[in-house]
């Protein structure tokens, strides 16, 4: 696909975006209405895959009823990209059935294996009993900083690892908390005190599976 950048005539506008090459969508401001003209060459876009093979373990996770439709469909995204087997979506994550959460994965949600759960905590209670390592994603007392646990990660022989975020507001349920092998937080440099919910499962994910640092046993 090619993309040319139109421009918007007020001077008291200017606003400069990309549409498909060609294509008479935009041709009024989207933002003051004023009339836009095609501006600079045409480009293309080019996806890049990289080829590095994860040296982490297998990664799953649970998602304690985290309630929005954006989250859960970002986290599928990267579920994707970072090569995470399987999402648990517990209580009342939304799932794929929905057409909102499919217009945020773009497709990953048919890459992503996953299971619904009405019972978080029973599905907590049974990744555990099948041997799985569970890392809960959250700050507060007995959390630690997620670089510092890298020691304990293994690698690709590693029963696996199942990363649990809880629900933007309340968080992961205590309940499955005391399941959890680790709590594990992610360091923040700024004056807000956690990451949104869908950023932190992909800083997680793509740290445990491809991160330096990470052991492999």
């Amino acid at each position: 696909m090619r993309y040319q950048p139109r421009l918007c005539s007020s001077a008291a506008c200017g606003l400069r975006f990309p549409v498909a090459e060609g294509s008479e969508l935009g041709a009024s401001c989207p933002l003051c209405g004023a009339p836009t003209h095609f501006v600079g060459e045409p480009y293309e876009t080019h996806e890049i895959r990289s080829t590095r093979v994860p040296s982490g373990p297998p990664i799953q996770a649970l998602l304690d009823n985290v309630r929005s439709l954006q989250n859960v469909g970002s986290i599928f995204r990267a579920a994707d990209g970072a090569g995470v087997e399987h999402l648990h979506l517990g209580g009342f994550t939304p799932t794929p059935d929905h057409p909102k959460l499919v217009k945020t994965a773009l497709g990953a949600e048919a890459s992503v294996a996953w299971t619904r759960h009405a019972d978080p905590l029973a599905a907590a209670t049974e990744l555990a009993a099948a041997g799985l390592r569970l890392w809960a994603i959250e700050g507060g007392p007995g959390s630690r900083d997620i670089f510092e646990l890298l020691a304990d990660v293994g690698g690709p022989q590693d029963p696996g690892i199942v990363l649990v975020l809880g629900h933007e507001v309340s968080g992961v349920d205590p309940r499955i908390l005391a399941l959890c092998e680790r709590i594990a937080r992610i360091p923040m440099a700024g004056t807000k005190g956690s990451l949104n919910v869908s950023v932190a499962f992909g800083v997680a994910a793509y740290l445990l599976r491809h991160g330096p640092g990470v052991v492999v046993t």
